[in-house]
């Protein structure tokens, strides 16, 4: 490597400063190794004891960054990186932690826990955010340890702290519970506990939210209700009338808890907050009209229920509890035409006249981004897309959400339309998205839809298409397509695809559209679904155990050649990328120099069925890299589906 040797001298410089930026030099080499970083990691060792300040910081700072790519070779400075974590530069203690979370191995994470308890009484809120943020990350990588982690983060979520630190904290326990499935109920139970003494109104509302939407589907629903009654009683009349909403979908969703809800409810019949009173009262008809009847409906509902006793027309549970997609202006507008015409006498309001939401069309920076999912900043377990897609009634009933896959482009940069295609995965179904952007000005699309040609697709058979009413320059606009498979199989297979509208042309001069409009049809590239699109990536806290725990009858073995390959970690990264599953036990890290390699990885087939594989790697002095899979699974064909991954990838 050109300059390299000259760099490694430098390193045996008298100056202080030509030693430093020697190394900070080298670990800063593009595509630099492991063996080639030693010498400026042991020079950089050095420096963090040294009795200057700034020579410490500067030395852990480099350090801090080159963990982030190579931990292993970092981990040596452990030792020296512990001692730090009392210096009295609290900028030099921050970077120490967070370097030793990212290198620290999963023998040394209680031991890491204890120490930062009190060293985070002494730091800012700002340094606190960074240490979170590590936590979360080491989670990720170690996630058996989720229990010291989850306790060590509602133990600091308890102490002072401002508002983008305590959501700091919460984000890092909703992100373990999204890597850990286990941990979702210690998780609920600490945000329970923290809502209890909570000074921030956004974030009690937004955890019970939250409580309102996992709680239900816990073993133990029951425990929740305490706590959410707790802020009706005690809290302003925002975070009541979210405790009203989240202690209402207990009710509607577990009919155990029903009667008990109802009770509750109309105690709050008669808060001295009319938001508070509206929404037990309609949440009261709604469990009535769940059943099918008001027979236990309680008096207090029936006294400050509208008088016909009829409800709200055109409504139902899953339109007030997921949300409907109106406009706000024309909801506004609507209202104002209901009660001036004198129709308030004679019928209930009827929501279905409000017209939906206006698109909105994007920036041109933002033209290229169809196929990303907008972002929220609400605290929530469930992703954007599952939100987006609980409120079309099409899709509300197909269960949780298993996988959303990553954006496909669907035409080339340089055509009139941008349109991405993302596959969402269900138990026995999948939903095409197209987000789609007209960039031709002088025309409007109305009508626009995918048609798909499922004649190399045979396991899937088309339910129904939502078709876009229109899509003028500059909107990005969505239509949809529902396919149905037989659930626990794993079909694939190619289908073709094609953009179908309606072409209104504008005049350019007045800015109006014709009336009348032609049908036309745009070429899209194909759409192919594979194995991988029923793979979801998931770390375990124990792999040995769960191999130890598959039927043996459903394994697989094979050996497979890769080719050429510049070190074994390309390999390794290769291999997790085509599986799509998630390393386990740190084994994604193959030691320096090292020729062989044994990579543990798992995931969840769609049906919560369990895939783990077992991924043995050796390379020869030629760089020829070869595998042998061994596949346990909750059936056959899925171990069959991730042979058949790697045999075509």
């Amino acid at each position: 490597r050109p300059f390299y040797d000259f760099l490694e001298s430098c390193l045996r410089h008298k100056g202080e400063m030509v030693i430093f930026e020697a190394a900070k030099a080298i670990v800063e080499l593009n595509g630099v190794t492991e063996s080639e970083l030693a010498p400026a990691i042991s020079v950089l060792q050095l420096f963090l004891s040294s009795s200057k300040p700034v020579l410490r910081f500067a030395a852990v700072r480099i350090l801090n960054r080159v963990a982030i790519d190579h931990p292993l070779a970092v981990s040596n400075c452990n030792i020296d990186m512990e001692t730090l974590i009392s210096d009295q530069n609290r900028s030099i203690a921050t970077l120490a932690i967070t370097t030793l979370l990212k290198t620290g191995n999963e023998s040394s994470i209680d031991r890491l826990m204890k120490q930062m308890s009190s060293f985070m009484v002494e730091i800012g809120d700002e340094f606190k955010i960074v240490v979170v943020d590590a936590v979360h990350k080491l989670c990720m990588k170690f996630p058996s340890k989720f229990r010291s982690m989850m306790a060590f983060l509602s133990s600091i979520l308890r102490d002072e702290g401002g508002f983008d630190y305590k959501k700091a904290i919460i984000n890092a326990i909703l992100g373990i519970v999204r890597t850990v499935a286990e941990s979702k109920e210690t998780a609920l139970t600490h945000l329970c506990e923290f809502i209890e003494d909570c000074e921030f109104t956004y974030l009690s509302t937004q955890i019970l939210h939250l409580l309102g939407e996992e709680g239900p589907r816990t073993a133990h629903p029951a425990k929740y209700i305490r706590y959410i009654y707790n802020r009706i009683i005690l809290e302003n009349a925002t975070v009541r009338a979210a405790a009203v909403a989240s202690l209402a979908n207990f009710g509607l969703k577990c009919p155990q808890l029903k009667s008990r809800v109802r009770i509750l409810l109309n105690r709050t019949l008669f808060d001295n907050d009319d938001e508070v009173r509206d929404r037990a009262t309609l949440y009261l008809k709604l469990l009535d009209k769940q059943q099918g009847g008001e027979g236990e409906g309680g008096e207090g509902a029936d006294a400050m229920a509208n008088g016909n006793g009829n409800g709200v027309a055109g409504v139902n549970v899953a339109q007030v509890t997921k949300g409907m997609n109106v406009s706000l202006a024309g909801f506004e507008q609507a209202l104002q035409e209901y009660l001036g015409n004198g129709a308030a006498a004679e019928a209930a309001f009827d929501v279905s006249t409000v017209p939906e939401k206006e698109l909105v069309p994007v920036d041109a920076a933002g033209k290229g981004e169809a196929g990303l999912a907008p972002s929220l900043n609400d605290l929530s377990l469930k992703s954007d897309f599952e939100e987006t897609l609980t409120t079309i009634p099409e899709f509300a009933n197909l269960g949780p959400l298993f996988k959303s896959c990553e954006p496909v482009e669907m035409v080339e940069k340089e055509a009139e339309y941008t349109i991405a295609c993302i596959k969402h995965v269900f138990a026995s179904h999948v939903v095409f998205q197209f987000n789609m952007t007209n960039t031709i000005e002088e025309q409007i699309l109305e009508d626009v839809s995918v048609s798909l040609d499922l004649a190399e697709a045979e396991g899937y058979e088309e339910v129904c298409t939502i078709p876009a009413t229109k899509l003028p320059y500059g909107v990005v606009a969505q239509t949809y397509v529902l396919l149905q498979y037989a659930e626990g199989a794993m079909p694939f297979g190619r289908m073709v695809s094609n953009l179908r509208f309606i072409v209104k042309e504008i005049d350019p001069s007045t800015g109006e559209c014709e009336e009348e409009g032609y049908e036309d049809e745009y070429p899209l590239e194909d759409i192919y679904m594979s194995p991988t699109d029923f793979l979801h990536a998931v770390k375990v806290s124990n792999f040995r155990n769960d191999w130890e725990g598959m039927d043996p009858e459903t394994e697989m073995a094979d050996e497979y050649g890769i080719g050429c390959r510049d070190s074994l970690q390309d390999a390794v990264e290769a291999v997790i990328e085509t599986l799509g599953l998630a390393p386990c036990e740190g084994t994604e890290a193959v030691p320096p120099n090292a020729r062989s390699h044994v990579c543990l990885l798992n995931g969840r087939a769609v049906g919560n069925a369990k895939a783990l594989a077992r991924v043995n790697f050796g390379i020869d002095r030629n760089m020829e890299v070869a595998i042998k899979l061994t596949v346990r699974a909750s059936t056959p064909d899925i171990s069959e589906a991730m042979h058949a991954i790697v045999a075509e990838g």
